[in-house]
């Protein structure tokens, strides 16, 4: 990945560093997290697959790290892991999938008019001339006043949705216009919430409508690994997955609809008012018939524990993930590992600077919790898992802070808030990053969602508030360059090297600018970690009143 911005030593990050206001004994050190990151992505690591050959010593050295610094294990049983099973499910044959309209069938090719996946470990799933159901954006918002659903039964049934939020492509005048936040993406929006409110509701499967401005990433993304899937392991007697789920192409949904008398254009329109209600599409039905490979992973999230001194049931955490992608297709270099230097790697060193310079300060009042996922990459399951079985009781835990992907182009006028509007939290970022003499600048691309794929979002759906830092969210306003160079960081990233061979460490990375961001999750950290504040949700916000259930747990402020 070509470079233009020249290497700045630590010293001089933290001369910088010191002259800004509130400047506290312990420094980040830009040359700390280099050199983890240098380990991390390095070829002995092979990536850091869950379950593969580089999660053994990934484990080992943030252990060692972590024990090091004379934090306390933070895991289950008194140890540093959290053990988090995994199930990968593979669809192992060119799948039968097809639509049948009145005695026609029509066939569905994976990858090319359809990408579906199951989480079910089976041998095989037998769909047979299931009713489809359109249900609009699916979207049930009670303090929105909106229901897609109405009296639907989507029991045995396929449902079909499309994609985004109902007000994502409305125009001025429509009674849905600013409803779901205009541009920004809600949960409702995301598919994953799409693919929940379908199995909650009985439904055999769930497609989602795939259009490439809505969805925020083109087709070939969408099915560029059809037919595989992770999920968290489940025991026998808890409530199955959807038998399938995934994407439907336009052109397949547009043909879908006209051999049921329907014009889906039309209906894309209908589906935003808010009178729309499900209907079943008569006269067709859908059919599947699937084999599937499964195969079983132990993996591990990593905890470690800086324990409060006078209210340590209460629990600040800070995170990232320590998964990459492992080995994939060779490169124009015959180069097959993808090490995920800053995808999360560069995250995680900032986790553990941020363990080393809150251990070397005078102690906080409230416990801090450094967690370090596993499995982010295969759909934020490591933080699900911990959601589901967490170690500290989620109502104490007083937010979380999460490092995923920090910019490497140098110091910045301003941070990037990624979810503009959730929680009081984006106070303390104004607030912490004034004092560094810099503004908020909200997320350039809020349509994409980005608020629902990094792992504290596992913590935001249990109530938890939460900030997230992730360097490409919008293009930084950039000390040299400005936004422009911003810009050229984030296409460059993205563009060439994101999941790819190339995001590998370099040595001549400008970290002031992760030093900046890390340095503000500090603060704010240090704010709350000897306070008797509990950051809370707007009341706008779809996770407000999973956090009021629980208000009566947590001790009131002064």
């Amino acid at each position: 990945m070509p470079h233009c911005f020249s290497f700045i030593v630590p010293a001089v990050i933290a001369l910088a560093i010191s002259l800004a206001p509130n400047a506290h004994a312990e420094q980040v050190d830009a040359g700390k997290l280099s050199e983890m990151v240098r380990v991390l992505a390095s070829d002995e690591f092979e990536g850091r697959a869950p379950g593969g050959p580089g999660e053994e010593k990934t484990i080992a050295y943030l252990v060692k790290q972590f024990a090091a610094l004379g934090l306390e294990p933070g895991g289950e049983r008194g140890g540093w892991t959290q053990a988090v099973p995994l199930v990968h499910t593979r669809i192992a044959n060119d799948p039968d999938i097809r639509f049948t309209v009145g005695k026609q069938d029509h066939l569905l090719r994976q990858a090319v008019d359809i990408a579906i996946e199951t989480s079910r470990p089976v041998d095989t799933i037998s769909i047979n001339s299931a009713p489809l159901v359109f249900v609009g954006f699916g979207a049930t918002a009670p303090e929105r006043g909106w229901d897609d659903y109405g009296d639907i039964d989507l029991q045995g049934k396929v449902a079909v949705f499309l994609v985004n939020d109902p007000d994502f492509a409305a125009v001025e005048g429509e009674a849905v216009a600013g409803v779901f936040g205009n541009r920004r993406m809600t949960y409702y929006g995301r598919w994953a919430y799409k693919f929940e409110e379908a199995k909650r509701r009985g439904a055999l499967g769930a497609l989602v409508i795939h259009e490439d401005e809505a969805a925020g990433y083109g087709w070939t993304v969408a099915a560029s690994a059809p037919g595989e899937n992770f999920s968290i392991v489940r025991s026998p007697d808890s409530a199955q997955p959807l038998s399938l789920k995934g994407w439907l192409h336009n052109d397949a949904a547009e043909r879908l609809f006209a051999g049921a008398g329907l014009n889906l254009d039309e209906h894309r329109v209908l589906a935003r008012r808010p009178d729309f209600q499900a209907f079943e599409l008569k006269g067709v039905t859908f059919s599947a018939q699937l084999l599937v490979d499964t195969n079983y992973i132990e993996s591990n999230n990593v905890l470690a524990l800086l324990p409060g001194t006078k209210h340590k049931d209460e629990t600040l955490m800070v995170a990232s993930h320590w998964d990459a992608y492992g080995h994939g297709e060779p490169d124009a270099q015959n180069r097959t590992i993808r090490p995920g230097a800053n995808d999360d790697a560069l995250g995680t060193a900032g986790v553990l600077e941020l363990a080393r310079v809150l251990k070397a300060e005078a102690p906080l009042e409230r416990s801090v919790v450094f967690a370090v996922w596993t499995a982010e990459e295969s759909g934020l399951l490591g933080s699900a898992a911990y959601a589901a079985n967490p170690v500290y009781p989620l109502e104490k835990t007083v937010a979380n802070f999460t490092l995923d992907i920090l910019q490497t182009a140098g110091p910045a006028r301003d941070v990037i808030l990624v979810g503009e509007g959730q929680s009081d939290l984006e106070g303390d970022l104004e607030r912490a990053a004034a004092a560094q003499n810099r503004v908020v600048t909200p997320e350039n691309l809020p349509e994409n969602g980005l608020f629902f794929r990094a792992d504290h979002f596992s913590m935001a759906r249990e109530g938890v508030p939460v900030l997230l830092i992730m360097g490409i969210a919008g293009g930084a306003d950039l000390v040299e360059g400005g936004r422009a160079a911003g810009d050229a960081w984030i296409a460059d990233y993205i563009g060439n090297c994101y999941h790819q061979t190339c995001d590998a460490w370099d040595p001549d990375w400008d970290l002031r600018g992760a030093v900046q961001d890390i340095e503000l999750f500090h603060s704010i950290v240090r704010d709350l970690g000897s306070s008797r504040r509990w950051p809370q949700w707007k009341t706008t916000s779809e996770f407000h009143a999973v956090r009021a259930a629980s208000d009566a747990a947590r001790a009131p402020g002064p």
